[in-house]
């Protein structure tokens, strides 16, 4: 179950970025559920990753290989994904078997161990079959392509329904470049800093500093607006690969240029975490929360996100309820200083539910109830407070959603 048609793109491929996947039968069999990605000589790579403190051997690992490989681009770089387990909360030994996973992937390739970045998704606690992984790699190495993009996709799939991405071409400067992405995610989804796994690569030419400081704000602008459960994964990693193959580079924000390709980037960025939005574990509704008005960007996202992770609220949604008490308990309840309820005003879409610290006199059951109807549809909240906004991305919780979770080990 998801929420809109499925749409996969068409997805362009990236000169210098090749995608290889097979079925390694790691917890599923005949399931796509292992990738390589190769990446050329001279390519820039950067990643964000989770903050959750219990976060996976392999986000440690690709941490400490990317800061060790930095500025280093006489060598192909290689990242290899798989689902089943997350490898998370599994101690020195999970460290040491994401590790013999690199070190494997290095011989074969002839790269250094730091040249391999893992990655991991699936049950937390479950060590790696490491030997069954290793066996499997050589049928993703000789699968690689530039088009590999549509099997990795549902490669890199846990509980999601539907693969996602997004591609975009677009001319800057006489040159034609492309950016081309993939992401999964459907539950345990929260950022803090982005969720899911998200792969973005292009063949714009970047310095480390600047894909770097791009990634980040990316990743706040789409990734750090979505949620599903208010769960924040252990195994969260969204890289930007910039392969430098088109005869277009920029070294900093100020070249000319550089804002269309980051307009670009930021729209594949966005579709991919709605994506993973709409294809929420068992989510029926597609919801912006977005709240105007509000002092800082950091108040409206406080007030959006206590809306948008309230249970009450999400099983509301669900059932097409437009119970307002719900709405304004939540943002009520939301941490910020010196809320004057008499100044908040709440919309569904442009219906006008309350007002002046209650339900709108102008307001008719009926209308509420016609909009939640709707697979898609907003939450706007006023705070009349200031000039700022933000939006925040989620979903309903339905009856799937506990199926799903309850059965996720069996």
């Amino acid at each position: 179950m998801a929420v809109g048609p499925e749409l996969f793109p068409t997805m362009l491929p990236i000169n210098g970025f090749k995608l290889g996947t097979t079925s390694a039968e790691i917890k599923t069999p005949n399931r796509r559920d292992l990738v390589v990605m190769e990446v050329v000589e001279n390519a820039t790579i950067a990643g964000v990753f989770t903050l959750n403190r219990f976060c996976a051997a392999p986000v440690l690992i690709c941490q400490q290989h990317l800061a060790e490989i930095a500025g280093a681009v006489n060598a192909k770089r290689y990242l290899v994904t798989n689902t089943g387990y997350a490898n998370a909360g599994t101690g020195p030994d999970g460290y040491k078997n994401s590790q013999a996973v690199c070190e494997r992937l290095g011989k074969m390739t002839g790269v250094s161990t730091e040249n391999v970045l893992p990655y991991s998704t699936g049950v937390i606690g479950e060590h790696l079959p490491v030997e069954v992984i290793n066996g499997a790699l050589i049928r993703c190495l000789d699968g690689l392509s530039e088009s590999g993009w549509d099997d990795a996709a549902f490669g890199i799939m846990t509980t999601d329904t539907r693969p996602k991405g997004s591609s975009r071409s677009l001319v800057i400067n006489g040159e034609t470049i492309s950016i081309t992405g993939i992401s999964k995610g459907s539950g345990m989804i929260m950022p803090n800093m982005a969720t899911m796994l998200a792969y973005v690569a292009t063949d714009v030419g970047l310095s480390q500093s600047l894909a770097e400081e791009l990634l980040k704000e990316a990743a706040d602008q789409s990734f750090n607006q979505a949620t599903v459960d208010g769960d924040t994964s252990t195994n969260d990693s969204c890289m930007l690969i910039a392969t430098d193959a088109a005869n277009l580079r920029f070294e900093t924000a100020e070249d000319q240029g550089y804002s269309l390709f980051k307009e670009a980037l930021f729209a594949v960025c966005v579709e991919l975490a709605q994506a993973i939005i709409r294809d929420g574990e068992g989510a029926t509704k597609f919801v912006t929360v977005r709240v105007e008005q509000a002092n800082t960007r950091e108040e409206a996202r406080c007030v959006a996100y206590t809306v948008a992770h309230s249970p009450l609220v999400k099983t509301a949604l669900f059932a097409s309820d437009p119970n307002w008490g719900r709405i304004l308990a939540a943002i009520g309840r939301a941490p910020i200083d010196e809320l004057d309820v008499a100044n908040v005003s709440v919309y569904l879409d442009d219906v006008l539910l309350a007002e002046q610290g209650g339900v709108a006199r102008s307001y008719r059951e009926a209308d509420g109830a016609k909009v939640m109807a709707n697979d898609e549809f907003s939450i706007v909240i006023k705070l009349g407070r200031g000039d700022v906004s933000a939006d925040v991305w989620t979903c309903d919780f339905s009856y799937d959603y506990v199926k799903i979770n309850a059965e996720y080990r069996s």
